[in-house]
């Protein structure tokens, strides 16, 4: 695709890196065929070939919109585009771009920015949200049943082992799981600890930065990639093989953070390795010896692979033989490659899409009658989990399950 950049943005970073994006693209349709907002409104300015085109107007300088704005708002960012297409376009790269280059060409209304900024500062903030989560808690009967759906009861995270081990891995508690699921952390811990291995958190990290990211506000998801690294490096020094992440949303952006501070001359370096060590908990397992966890009785279940892990890590089957391998029995699936809805903040900024989206989803997940839905990422965990008919876990729990006494 042949682009002719603006001025105000040819010679700038992002602008380099787009308008590479943009010439691999042979405008050929494919990504559409598996584009969710696609299938659903069916136009073509809501599928990645139409958002492509719209990115490349604004960056040639062309009048940007509330109508362009509205179309990039819709992209779930799931990145199924990237797996389907032929020509390695980095779509969820281009997005990322024109979601920033729109919000400075076409300012959203006062209310919109009020309302994007309190979600960037509710959810990514821990000392926010869980005050709040908790506040939710306490009242949650009272609550319309709509609302209660999207409050999860308080779980009893279970004791944390405080064995210590020669092999030390680190891994992120991120910014709403340890409200929303705090047993995925602490399930985790104790199954690597059956397997000699300890895992330990730095507690100046917080969010990853993606709820940033996907709201427009690189500087912002910078901001939160530099605290992290800090955090971790002196652990990293001390000798952690590897950053956990048992939240595939964040294990996606952690793996990229090498290239959203490639220009940082402090951090360029650091961040690179820090996305050399990060690797989804998934592929930790699938490397160690699993025999010390207990065999127990098997379950009847489907997996839902989050887009963060299927298209944005592109690792495909591999927790789903991890499941196999201790005994349980996994369902088929169909549309495994769709979006659940979920997408950070997309349930709460575009309901009607994500809704529809998960139902979808569910009837695919529910088909064949499991007993459980198991997932890889806390957003999926809990927007299926308001709505489903059958538990929603996180997969390392029927691990934490097999291997307790």
């Amino acid at each position: 695709m042949q682009t002719n950049l603006a001025a105000f943005i040819r010679d700038t970073a992002d602008g380099r890196e787009a308008e590479a994006i943009l010439r691999s693209c042979v405008h050929c349709g494919f990504c559409n065929a598996t584009c969710p907002t696609y299938q659903i409104l069916g136009d073509e300015l809501d599928g990645p070939r139409g958002r492509i085109y719209l990115i490349k107007q604004m960056l040639e300088g062309r009048p940007v919109t509330a109508r362009t704005r509205q179309h990039l708002d819709r992209c779930l960012t799931c990145r199924n585009c990237e797996t389907t297409c032929p020509s390695g376009v980095r779509y969820g790269r281009l997005i990322d771009i024109g979601r920033q280059l729109v919000d400075r060409l076409a300012p959203r209304p006062v209310m919109e920015r009020l309302l994007r900024a309190g979600l960037r500062r509710t959810l990514a903030t821990r000392a926010v949200f869980q005050p709040l989560l908790r506040l939710g808690q306490g009242v949650r009967g009272l609550l319309p049943s709509a609302l209660r759906a999207h409050i999860p009861t308080p779980l009893n995270a279970g004791v944390r082992p405080d064995t210590t081990h020669p092999r030390r891995m680190l891994v992120l508690e991120g910014c709403v799981q340890p409200g929303l699921a705090p047993e995925t952390n602490a399930a985790a811990a104790r199954v690597l600890d059956r397997l000699g291995i300890q895992l330990i958190a730095a507690p100046e990290a917080g969010c990853c930065g993606a709820i940033d990211q996907h709201l427009g506000d690189a500087d912002a998801a910078r901001s939160a990639m530099r605290r992290n690294i800090d955090a971790w490096w002196p652990h990293i020094q001390a000798g952690a093989e590897t950053i956990v992440m048992t939240a595939s949303g964040c294990g996606s952006l952690v793996k990229e953070y090498g290239h959203h501070l490639r220009d940082d001359p402090v951090y360029a370096a650091k961040a690179a390795r820090v996305s050399e060590l990060t690797e989804d908990l998934g592929e930790v397992l699938a490397r160690e010896d699993l025999t010390p966890l207990r065999p127990g009785k098997p379950r009847r279940i489907v997996f839902h692979p989050p887009c963060s892990l299927q298209h944005g890590q592109k690792l495909h089957g591999v927790i789903e033989s991890i499941l196999a391998g201790l005994g349980h029995e996994l369902l088929p699936v169909g549309e495994a490659h769709l979006c659940c809805g979920s997408a950070g903040t997309y349930a709460l900024l575009q309901p009607e899409l994500s809704g529809q989206l998960r139902e979808r989803k569910l009837s695919n997940l529910l088909a064949r009658g499991p007993e459980l839905i198991a997932t890889a990422n806390i957003g999926c965990q809990s927007h299926l989990a308001a709505k489903s008919t059958v538990p929603v876990v996180h997969w390392i729990s029927l691990l934490e399950g097999e291997s307790s006494s």
